[in-house]
């Protein structure tokens, strides 16, 4: 009988259990480890920040889920991971061997590479549900005292759509309090143009987005790289497309949300040969560690290179779509090498995301993520805003019923009016 651990439960990791439970049935024992006792779904943070969620809608405890599929769980930090003893060292002192592991922890999320950023520092963000309900505490007081907001996206950053969810979802909330009126709002980024998204932009993704901002009074720099940030004030040097100093900023605010670069969780990045310089694992094309052939990676957590160099760094995104291929790829992959059969199975790296705007709503595909593409699709309507709120309660309800079935697929693309594209 095998041990298969999956470090981390969140949108990879608990379908990645649910997975392999489904694939490899009963005969081999399955073991999830996460920080946190809790599921957040991450996706809604947008709207936790402004009050259009709550904490009870967007989270629910792990262990009573796993345990009706049969697995294993434990809720404990993970200090190190022994990778030639095939083990995990945990911090109540516990360690936990396995005979393969699956990392889907996320990223570390790096404020302290922007001096004054962050949480702890002079702005806020969504990245996780307690940063969303710091963020709507803020915002809270913010309302009682408007005045200039800046949102977007620090140097470095990979995730670019959460920035422009807030941004719009910010927008809309202020207009039905009667307090747009009040709030200068200006969009901060590290993308060279509006709607890039690291992507190297999506169809008509640059002059739709320019539309929306200029029809929502919401003002934009590009290039930006943000030098620090202080009580109030954000320092910001834009670049021209050269990379040479354009123009330096300094920008005034009561209230901002800006999402910072990421880089790997510690005790993933420690680990001799298994990373990049900032922590993502290396992977093959079947999902698979390049020095470690039991140990396999999806999600934020992988090295992906950009797809275009830019005047400021920017990253690749792994949208939902992508991450759960990539989970599908890594289970029948497991599967076969305990059949002593070769890895055969890879991911879609193709991109196609559902963005909330408030009101309204984006939708993009990109296939594949790299350009040149065979589909370069970018879309707005209030269905995609129907769609993602849908979406969430059917997300929720998969998760805590041990679904094993491709959930991007069944729903998303067909909310695309797409049947099916390839995948594992």
């Amino acid at each position: 009988m095998a041990h298969i651990v999956v470090l981390g439960a969140g949108t990879g990791g608990m379908p990645a259990a649910y997975e392999l439970r489904a694939e490899l049935g009963s005969g081999h024992r399955i073991t999830v480890v996460n920080a946190l006792d809790y599921f957040q779904f991450v996706p809604s943070n947008p709207w936790v920040a402004v009050g259009w969620r709550e904490r009870e809608v967007t989270t629910f405890p792990i262990r009573p889920y796993l345990e009706k599929k049969g697995i294993d769980f434990i809720a404990q930090p993970v200090l190190r991971i022994d990778a030639e003893g095939n083990a995990l060292e945990l911090a109540d002192g516990q360690r936990l061997g396995y005979d393969y592991l699956v990392i889907t922890t996320g990223p570390k999320l790096s404020f302290d590479e922007v001096p004054g950023a962050g949480p702890a520092g002079h702005t806020q963000s969504i990245c996780s549900i307690d940063h969303a309900e710091q963020t709507w505490a803020a915002y809270q007081a913010f309302l009682q005292d408007p005045g200039p907001a800046v949102v977007g996206a620090m140097p470095g950053a990979s995730c670019f759509g959460p920035a422009y969810e807030f941004a719009f979802i910010l927008n809309t909330d202020l207009r039905r309090r009667k307090q747009r009126n009040k709030v200068p709002l200006t969009f901060v980024t590290s993308e060279p143009y509006i709607g890039h998204m690291g992507l190297g932009g999506v169809g008509d993704s640059k002059s739709m987005l320019e539309s929306e901002f200029r029809n929502n009074d919401i003002k934009w720099i590009c290039n930006a790289r943000v030098d620090k940030v202080e009580a109030g004030l954000m320092f910001v040097s834009e670049l021209d497309e050269a990379g040479q100093l354009k123009k330096e900023h300094q920008l005034p605010f009561k209230f901002s949300m800006m999402l910072p670069a990421f880089k790997g969780v510690d005790a993933v990045a420690q680990v001799e040969g298994l990373c990049n310089p900032r922590g993502f694992v290396l992977i093959d094309e079947y999902q698979r560690s390049k020095k470690y052939k039991n140990i396999f990676s999806a999600g934020v957590c992988v090295a992906i290179p950009p797809v275009e160099v830019t005047p400021v760094p920017t990253g690749a995104p792994k949208t939902g779509y992508m991450i759960e291929t990539m989970v599908s790829a890594i289970v029948h992959n497991i599967a076969a090498d305990l059949r002593g059969a070769k890895a055969d199975t890879k991911a879609s790296w193709n991109a196609i995301c559902l963005a909330d705007m408030g009101d309204t709503g984006a939708a993009f595909v990109a296939l594949p993520q790299i350009p040149p593409r065979n589909v370069n699709w970018f879309k707005k309507g209030k269905w995609v805003h129907l769609a993602k709120v849908a979406f969430e309660k059917y997300f929720m309800y998969k998760m805590k019923n041990g679904t094993s079935e491709p959930i991007y697929e069944k729903y998303v693309l067909k909310s695309l009016g797409i049947e099916r594209l390839d995948r594992p």
